[in-house]
């Protein structure tokens, strides 16, 4: 995935989040971790949280992986 793309659909997700905090309609944590998820390989600071985040909850952390697993094979038939 393109480097500014990665960081524009992070950024967004986190924008979305901390959004989804105040507003009752919006699932602000699910948001967050989303973003998190996407800029971990970019940014350092998401790459530590994700790391405590995996060994903090690792059952959690298993459901996520096959999320990612899914939306990356979604990503690949769609954007190649």
């Amino acid at each position: 995935m393109n480097s500014f793309i990665r960081h524009l659909l992070g950024w967004i997700f986190i924008a979305l989040g901390v959004i989804g905090c105040f507003l009752p309609i919006l699932q602000g944590v699910l948001f967050l971790f989303v973003g998190t998820i996407i800029l971990a390989p970019e940014v350092p600071f998401f790459g530590r949280q994700l790391h405590r985040f995996r060994h903090r909850y690792p059952h959690i952390f298993q459901k996520a992986r096959v999320m990612i697993r899914r939306s990356r094979k979604w990503m690949c038939k769609r954007f190649g």
